[in-house]
Order: structure tokens, then C-alpha cells, then sequence
């Protein structure tokens, strides 16, 4: 009895220590695996750090992207598309920038502002108007080679399917109260400002602050009902600046012909600063 009592213990002993081997070696292979994906499931002091440097939660599903240096630079599970309208063109991409490269264009502009102009369709030179009271600059050639620039501009790319090379510099903008841009289009009507990489097929307008009472983009030719502009209503459609969010619209149509109805405009600011940072994009490349 005694030696048979042995023989069970030693057989339950000898189980035991097999399973919890087993469940070590199993242990290994799983931390291999998560390790082996780049941390597929980040943890919670990672997930807290992302929300506490102004970043959303992560929607289900996009846990994987979090050391994704492609989908970083791309804002995947971030950005959050929506379409205003079809005729014209016009999608509004919110959380399109981070509040860190808000702060950062506009740490770039602000020593460097002065008057705002328009394009004289004659020379293509910038002239003073009083159609566009506000103040700006274009970032150099230099400043495009930023890596914060670089990967805006890319994203700016990707999510207009239009090349990077085909982009003009960016131009940061900035208007304060009771300033304001009359409707214009952005599109070219002379052939001197088409010689240098075609016409403005669209538009990237991106919000740099918030706090603003005013200061709507304004799309008379879009929508059927009425919206605020400036603290007026009218007829069309307008787009709150929201800091982060970026309006994408096309000045040509799908035919390839320049769209009347992207007729748009800068509603004046009640109060508050509002700053955009504008890229214009042309049909083929653009030279710095």
C-alpha cells in the first residue's frame, strides 16, 4: 500500500512540474509574439501618455499602429474624415494635426508676419488688397525640409492623393478681430500664373487655433440652406475653425475643368486670433 501510495505522488509530482513548464514555455512564446509585432497591445501607462500629449483614445482595432512610425506621421485612427459636399468638393478632416504642430507652424510665423496680399494676375507677384485683411507668411525652402514639416506635408499628400512635389510652400496665416477674406477662388483665370506647375487643383486649409467666435470658412456655391458667417446668417455652407481639423476642397472639377461653385471666402472674427495654415496644390510639380 505504502509503495504503491509512493508511485501516485510521484506520478502526480511529475505532472505538476510538467504543467508548469509548459505553461512557462507557453508564457515565453506569447511575450515572443507581442514582442515580435512591436508591442501589438500597448500598455495602459503608453495609452495614458498618448491621451495626456493631446491625443484621442485609440478606437478598437488601431492598437497595432501605436509604434507604426508610417501611421504616426499619417495620424491613423486619428484623423476622422467627413464629407460637407460634393458639389464642390469639400471634406472636412478633423484631428488633421496635433495640437504640437498647431503650436509649432505658428511658433515658425509668428516673427516673420506682415500684411497679407493677392495674386496680381498679371505679374504673379503678391500685391496689398482690401479683399484680404490679415497677416502671413510662406515658409522657405529650408523650412520644408523640417521633419515636422516633412510629415505634414506627406500627410497632406496622402490624404489628397496629389504628389508632394506638386504642393507650394506652405503659407501660415494669421487673422484678428474683425479682419477677414472676401470670396475668391483659388483656381487661376490668366495664363501667367499657370505657367509654373498648371492650375490650383485643390486646396488643404488647416485650423491653428481655437477660442475664435467668427472666422468661418465660407462656401457660398455649396449646401442648400443657411449658415453663420461672421455672425450673420447666409445662404451656403461654413466651417467652424476648430484647431487640428483641416478643410480639403477641389477648385477643379471631375471633368478637369476649374469648379465656379469652390467660390470660398474668410467670414470675419468676432473675437479671438484665428490662424490656418494654407497648401495649394497644382496639376504637376512645383519648384521651391
Amino acid at each position: 500500500m505504502a509503495s504503491a501510495m509512493k508511485i501516485v505522488i510521484g506520478l502526480l509530482t511529475f505532472v505538476t512540474v510538467g504543467m508548469i513548464i509548459g505553461a512557462l514555455f507557453q508564457l515565453a512564446l506569447i511575450h515572443k509574439l507581442e514582442d515580435s509585432y512591436g508591442s501589438k497591445f500597448p500598455s495602459f501607462n503608453r495609452l495614458h501618455k498618448i491621451q495626456s500629449d493631446g491625443y484621442l483614445p485609440l478606437p478598437r482595432g488601431v492598437s497595432h499602429w501605436v509604434n507604426d512610425r508610417e501611421a504616426e506621421t499619417l495620424r491613423i485612427g486619428h484623423v476622422k474624415p467627413e464629407i460637407v459636399s460634393w458639389s464642390p468638393r469639400i471634406i472636412v478632416l478633423h484631428n488633421f494635426l496635433s495640437v504640437e504642430e498647431c503650436d509649432y507652424l505658428r511658433a515658425l510665423a509668428s516673427p516673420r508676419l506682415q500684411v497679407s496680399t493677392v495674386v496680381d494676375s498679371k505679374t504673379g507677384k503678391g500685391i496689398k488688397s482690401n479683399v484680404r485683411t490679415s497677416s502671413g507668411m510662406f515658409l522657405n525652402p529650408d523650412e520644408r525640409e523640417y521633419p515636422m514639416v516633412q510629415a505634414i506635408e506627406k500627410r497632406i499628400s496622402v490624404y489628397s492623393h496629389v504628389p508632394v512635389e506638386n504642393g507650394e510652400r506652405l503659407q501660415i496665416l494669421r487673422y484678428e478681430k474683425d479682419q477677414f477674406y472676401r470670396p475668391h477662388h483659388d483656381y487661376f483665370s490668366d495664363t501667367f500664373n499657370i505657367k509654373r506647375g498648371g492650375q490650383r487643383v485643390a486646396t488643404m486649409l488647416m485650423y491653428l487655433s481655437d477660442n475664435v467666435e467668427g472666422g468661418e470658412t465660407f462656401f457660398p456655391g455649396a449646401g442648400s440652406g443657411e449658415c453663420t458667417c461672421g455672425g450673420k446668417m447666409v445662404q451656403g455652407l461654413s466651417i467652424k475653425p476648430n484647431k487640428g481639423d483641416a478643410v480639403l476642397f477641389w477648385s477643379m472639377g471631375l471633368d478637369g475643368q476649374s469648379d465656379p461653385k469652390s467660390l470660398h471666402g474668410g467670414c470675419e472674427v468676432l473675437s479671438g486670433e484665428k490662424w490656418s495654415a494654407t497648401k495649394w496644390m497644382r496639376q504637376r510639380s512645383v519648384a521651391s
